[in-house]
Parts: C-alpha cells; structure tokens; sequence
C-alpha cells in the first residue's frame, strides 16, 4: 500500500474538510469516511464514474505504449521543467497508470506523488507505479480533494484542466505543466484511420483560459517522428479517446510524427 504517502495532503470531497487515515479508512472530523480499495487506491470520487473514464483494455494499450519509449521524449521534456531538489509533491491530474509521475518522482527522493483520475481502472494501476505515489479516484471537474497551497507541481498530460482548482492546491511558488498535442501530432494516422482531429488554436485557448490565475513562464514544442510496427500503430490508436469510436485495425507499420507543446505556468495572486 502507497496511500500512506498522501498524509496531510488530502481533503474531504463532500465538505473540504482534512482527511486523515483511519486504518483502512479515510475520515474527515464531519464524518464522511472512504474506503481503501483492496488494489491499493483510494475513491474520493463524488459521483459515478463518467462513461468516457479510461477503460482497462485502453490503459493497457497505453502501458505498452510508454513501455517502448516512444513518449520518452515527452518524459525527458518534464524532467527538465521541474528542480532536482526542493520538489516534496507533484500532483499529476488524469495521470492515467502513473508513468510520468512515477519517472518525475523516482528521480526526485524524496519527493512524493498524487495520481489522481477518474477512472478506476487507471487508478489500480497508478497504485503500482511507485512506492511514492498515492492513487486516487477523484473527478476533476468536481474539485481536486486536495488541501489547499499544498502542491509544488501540477502535471496535466493529454488530461482535462480544472485551471481554478489547480491554482488553489499550488503552493505561491509552485509550477503548473501542461502537455497539449499540437496539430501536427498524429496527423498521418488521423488522416489514414479517421481518428479524432486536434484544434489548430489549442494552445492559444489554455493560455488565454490560464490568464486569470496563471502566468505562462515557458512554452516549447517538442516534435518525434519514427517508424513503428502494426501492433504498436494499434495501440497508440486505441490508448486514448479514439478508443471508444470503434476505429479500424492497423495492418502494416507506419510512420508517424509526434508532436506536443509543453506549457508551464506560475501561479499569480488574484486580489479582490
């Protein structure tokens, strides 16, 4: 069990009150108690889970993706963002299995991490991705169940982005980092298999949505083109939203291009 990492950092999603750890508990003073699951995470879900949360099979897909590297680049570009030292939380939202939070907090000892999703299925499997890290089930539209000012560094990768909530767990001199696929990401396999399209003013839009609490510090692209076999075509297909449109099977190797912007962001106080 890993939850014990996240003492002192989470708050009761009906009421905001502290919640503490009760042996396989998790209580607030008002009441409201949760229950460790036997893989490992805790539920602070405050509703059912949506019908577009990640399911096993495409987080399996997904896993295999990461497993080969091929987002290596996208890890490497974290890495070089967040400080070697004086990092004690990093809170990834959608974290999906936990890969970048895991590689971003292994590096940084003894640095801890909260993965938070909203699907289940993701968060069985961050409960495995390092003996820092603490899986969560919380819905990020509904408030993270985080306590406030809390957080060093907010990371959102391919992930929705609750901007108010993420600037109230920062701490004043905490940075938020935001991966977005540009245009040109996947643009050969979204041509060929009809995949989902990307907004040409993408990056434009977070900055414009981010000005209110956030000033943008860094942006910059980073770009990957590589040759990859049928299965892993597959897999990079069926690893996110595409997913659920039942999109066809890849029958041959591909070449294609990745390519993402990452955007990180320093909280600014907003006065009355």
């Amino acid at each position: 069990m890993t939850l014990h990492v996240a003492r002192g950092l989470l708050r009761c999603p009906h009421c905001a009150a502290d919640l503490n750890a009760d042996g396989a508990r998790w209580v607030c003073a008002a009441g409201h108690s949760f229950d460790v699951a036997k893989q490992g995470y805790l539920n602070l879900a405050a509703g059912p889970e949506p019908a577009n949360a990640d399911t096993a099979a495409m987080l399996e897909a997904r896993g295999r993706v990461l497993s080969s590297g091929l987002f290596g680049f996208v890890s490497r570009a974290l890495d070089e963002h967040v400080p070697l030292t004086g990092i004690e939380t990093v809170l990834e939202a959608g974290a999906g299995t936990g890969h970048y939070l895991a590689e971003l907090v292994e590096a940084r000892p003894p640095a801890r991490g909260l993965a938070l999703d909203v699907s289940r299925a993701a968060a069985r499997r961050a409960a495995r991705a390092h003996h820092r890290v603490a899986s969560l089930v919380a819905d990020v539209w509904r408030g993270l169940p985080v306590r406030t000012g809390a957080v060093d560094v907010v990371l959102c990768v391919f992930a929705p982005r609750n901007l108010p909530e993420f600037a109230r767990v920062l701490r004043p001199d905490g940075r938020l980092l935001v991966v977005t696929p540009t245009a040109a990401h996947l643009a050969g396999l979204r041509a060929r298999y009809g995949l989902l399209g990307i907004d040409d003013d993408k990056q434009t839009r977070l900055r414009s949505a981010a000005s209110d609490r956030f000033e943008l510090e860094h942006t910059r692209t980073y770009r990957l083109q590589a040759t990859i076999a049928a299965d892993l075509v597959d897999d990079v297909i069926r690893m996110g939203p595409n997913a659920f449109h039942d999109p066809p099977h890849a029958d041959a190797a591909e070449q294609i291009e990745l390519s993402v912007e990452l955007s990180v962001f320093r909280p600014v106080s907003i006065t009355a």
